[in-house]
């Protein structure tokens, strides 16, 4: 158990996932934790955007309580889903020649540095996105595999821990804080 608060929750909590499926419940835990889209980062490649959320007619329990929380009108190929409303909101960043989409507060941070993060690669826009180098490296190859690279500040230790337990359960990989 961390008992240094102050540093848990001063530090983004990351993980990656491999599928649609459980990147929305991961979402979805963070949503029904208390924390809104606004703090909740989504990174994924273009092509696993157009993969996994530009056309389904899977409808997820995620997208209902997304559409509650006032997602309503963004639909993707008639399907209401928390990640893909996250996605067709205004917070969305496509970064230019890194074939990156970007959702959250690490979209708004990245508006700034466009070029210059392009420039960096995708590494030097993950660091650019608030993700320590090391760690950025490893999701940097989960990212390029099709994977969804999804981060959060928790507010507390527990609530760290909390998400950590959470997302194990669905299957995360590489989290760390």
């Amino acid at each position: 158990m961390t008992t240094n608060t102050e540093s848990t929750t001063s530090a983004m909590l990351t993980g990656s996932f491999r599928d649609r499926a459980e990147v929305e419940r991961a979402y979805n835990s963070l949503l029904e934790r208390g924390y809104t889209k606004d703090e909740i980062n989504v990174i994924m490649s273009d092509d696993t955007r157009k993969q996994h959320f530009s056309s389904t007619s899977e409808t997820t329990e995620l997208g209902t309580k997304a559409a509650e929380g006032g997602l309503t009108g963004a639909t993707v190929g008639g399907t209401i889903g928390a990640v893909a409303g996250a996605l067709a909101l205004a917070g969305t960043l496509a970064i230019p020649g890194l074939g990156l989409v970007l959702a959250g507060p690490v979209a708004a941070g990245l508006v700034g540095l466009g070029a210059g993060a392009a420039a960096g690669g995708l590494v030097g826009a993950l660091i650019g996105a608030g993700i320590p180098e090391e760690r950025a490296k490893t999701y940097e190859t989960d990212l390029k595999a099709g994977g969804i690279v999804v981060g959060v500040t928790p507010r507390s230790a527990e609530d760290a821990e909390h998400i950590e337990r959470e997302w194990s359960g669905f299957r995360a990989e590489n989290v760390q804080r």
